[in-house]
């Protein structure tokens, strides 16, 4: 699928100690965070999903889950999403009989895997006077698991981590940390 046939976009967000990974398989954390400006300068205001959402429960549909934001793999099922004062939470299960839903159950657990990303199609938008994109209203297609968030400034936790995960998410947290620092260049 290309993206601009739709007028998707995409929005990564990682924010810190949001996003857990319980039992091996049950995700939950938040895929957007009202008010914080992404790298590519959009900031969500508070409301942005409540129409999509509200769409979307009248006619009995759902936000997919994906990997890496591929339609062609879907590796779990949303089972909560709503908006707060926060931003946008999600709560649902990765598929234990999909093998990519256990690759990214694994790479959580190890840390290597720590963002969520959002797939939407801007609905109302206007420009600040810093030139920031103001998202007031979107309409949610997908949220996925990625390597690479775009709101630089969160970072995400795995729960149930042995000394071996803690290990590989320190060193996950270390390379965060180098490419931050690069992009700042």
């Amino acid at each position: 699928m290309n993206t601009d046939d739709y007028g998707l976009e995409l929005k990564f967000c990682k924010q810190e100690a949001q996003v857990t990974l319980t039992e091996g398989r049950v995700i939950e954390g938040y895929a957007s965070l009202f008010g914080l400006a992404d790298q590519g300068g959009d900031v969500v205001l508070r409301g942005a999903y409540r129409a999509s959402l509200e769409r979307l429960k009248a006619r009995g549909g759902s936000v997919k889950m994906l990997w890496q934001h591929d339609p062609a793999q879907p590796i779990g099922i949303w089972d909560e999403i709503h908006e707060d004062e926060r931003g946008l939470y999600v709560k649902g299960r990765l598929l234990p009989d999909v093998a990519r839903a256990r690759e990214a159950a694994a790479l959580i657990e190890a840390g290597a895997i720590d963002g969520l990303s959002i797939g939407y199609r801007t609905i109302a938008a206007e420009k600040d006077a810093k030139g920031q994109r103001l998202l007031a209203e979107l309409e949610l297609w997908e949220v996925s698991l990625v390597t690479f968030p775009m709101l630089r400034e969160a970072r995400v936790a795995a729960k149930g981590e042995g000394l071996d995960a803690a290990i590989w998410r320190d060193l996950a947290e270390v390379l965060h940390e180098a490419t931050a620092e690069l992009a700042d260049r």
